[in-house]
């Protein structure tokens, strides 16, 4: 199992409550769920991969669970990873897929490539 189908799952059902234009990749191991052709938030098998503000990347990195991406060995600011554990509670998943929706509302889309 690639990722954790139980976390894209509980992700899903908060995305499809919040969002219409959503859209599912596999990709980097796991699912990244896009909304408004953006990359919003990614499930692995043990993590969540999330996308949000910039402003509030040092803040964020205080809670529980919490760490910097640095998925290609490099830190992406903008980018967290938040471990399985402190994704329990729907509250607690809904915290991460919250700011990832508000960031997702100013963020910019990725530069399509030309085929």
């Amino acid at each position: 199992m690639p990722y954790n189908e139980q976390l894209a799952d509980r992700t899903r059902e908060l995305i499809a409550a919040a969002a219409s234009n959503v859209e599912e990749k596999r990709m980097f191991g796991g699912l990244c769920f896009m909304v408004n052709d953006k990359m919003c938030v990614g499930v692995e098998q043990e993590r969540l991969m999330v996308r949000l503000n910039p402003a509030i990347y040092e803040e964020v990195l205080e809670n529980e669970g919490c760490r910097p991406m640095d998925f290609t060995g490099k830190v992406m600011k903008g980018y967290v990873f938040v471990d399985i554990d402190a994704l329990q509670t729907k509250k607690q998943l809904e915290y991460w897929i919250n700011l990832a929706l508000e960031y997702n509302a100013i963020a910019k889309a990725s530069k399509k490539k030309k085929k």
